[in-house]
């Protein structure tokens, strides 16, 4: 989430970062709520003050009370007359203590009743900065070029193996033969089933079968060895059914909330909701929720290998048949969490640019690097590069 404490020293800035993303919120109205709320929490803790104070005083009271009370009680008992002037003493003392202790009863009742009102008046706020707070955008980093949508990124370079592939002709000038789509190559070599895929889960389903299944996992183990043994992250299995806390915390909700399946477990008497997650990146990052570390602990360097799930709503007339924007796919994940340092942060991401580039030259896969402008970046990012290999 948005720093609250920098967007108040630095306004403006956000509202640019959320125009340059084409993002609709309003950055004047979560200020105004959250003063009100930072007011409505300093009037809450000095009302626990007063109701402090007032607790002291009418305890000392009631202790004088009972003092006194008990003082009267003996010298009754010793034979003090009640019409002397001593009893009368001690019965005006123990009356006017009552009073006072009757006093700060009520105003300590009072400030009860006012600290209801204001406990509603805090939740009430709350929800409306928090509201409006979810809306804002990060910022784009001040070199990511302004644009609309993904046709305005800006490509940075491409790599292809020495031998074999030149970007600049096609297909069959390179190769000497004409492709086949990877629908024809997956039939023919008999490495998926579509049709029953379909017939199990619905549209945008498959099967994975004989050396379709065995080249998956093969890529998927490749990458992750790469990833723990040549680079030193550390292996972890993390959840990918999760709270909705952890989805709104790592910047996928509220924006991508529709892309999420829903799992309703508080209709069926649960004590919470599930989400199902579309990136290994959720549970990777929510593994120090609510932790505070130690920077000489720092980095943290993870990765994993987890099955995503995504809906792909709205993506219709946008992918390619079969095996693009499908529901349920495995990817494997690197995070880094280190301090919040921006020039560190920025090496961290070219570093970690850097071992995806390695591993596809190892694979031979012609790529490309495509800088995302402005209007491409998503909610979260404050940076991004696509890599985009040939098809």
């Amino acid at each position: 989430m948005i720093d609250l404490k920098d967007l108040r020293a630095r306004p403006d800035t956000y509202r640019k970062g959320a125009v340059d993303k084409n993002y609709d919120c309003d950055i004047d109205h979560l200020l105004a709520a959250d003063a009100a709320l930072r007011a409505a929490l300093t009037e809450h803790q000095e009302l626990l003050a007063q109701k402090n104070r007032i607790s002291k005083l009418m305890g000392q009271k009631i202790g004088q009370a009972k003092q006194l009370d008990g003082k009267l009680k003996k010298a009754r008992d010793q034979g003090l007359d009640p019409a002397s002037a001593e009893h009368k003493d001690l019965v005006n003392q123990v009356d006017e203590v009552q009073v006072l202790a009757s006093g700060f009863q009520k105003e300590a009742e009072q400030l009860k009743s006012h600290e209801s009102d204001l406990d509603a008046r805090v939740k009430e706020l709350t929800a409306i900065r928090d509201k409006h707070w979810l809306t804002v955008p990060q910022p784009a980093d001040p070199d990511v070029p302004v644009g609309k949508s993904a046709d305005d990124n800006v490509p940075l370079r491409t790599w292809h193996p020495a031998e074999g592939f030149d970007p600049r002709k096609t297909f069959e000038d390179n190769k000497g033969f004409a492709p086949k789509t990877h629908m024809e190559l997956g039939q023919t070599l008999g490495l998926f089933d579509f049709e029953r895929g379909v017939k199990m889960a619905g549209s945008r389903s498959y099967l994975l079968t004989g050396d379709g299944m065995r080249l998956h996992n093969a890529v998927l183990q490749f990458a992750f060895n790469y990833m723990t043994g040549t680079h030193g992250f550390k292996a972890m299995s993390v959840p990918v059914m999760v709270r909705e806390e952890l989805m709104v915390g790592t910047g996928f909700f509220p924006g991508g909330r529709d892309q999420a399946y829903h799992i309703e477990e508080t209709k069926r008497g649960g004590g919470h909701d599930m989400f199902l997650t579309g990136t290994g990146e959720v549970g990777l990052m929510g593994v120090h929720q609510g932790e505070i570390l130690d920077e000489e602990d720092l980095p943290k360097c993870y990765t994993t290998v987890s099955t995503c799930f995504r809906r792909e709503a709205g993506s219709g007339g946008k992918d390619t048949a079969g095996l693009y924007r499908i529901h349920q796919f495995d990817k494997v994940e690197q995070v880094v969490v280190c301090k919040a340092d921006e020039e560190e942060s920025r090496n961290w991401h070219t570093k970690m640019l850097g071992y995806v580039e390695e591993i596809l030259k190892q694979l031979e896969l012609p790529y490309r690097l495509l800088q995302c402008c402005t209007g491409d970046l998503g909610m979260k990012n404050a940076d991004m590069i696509d890599v985009e290999c040939w098809m």
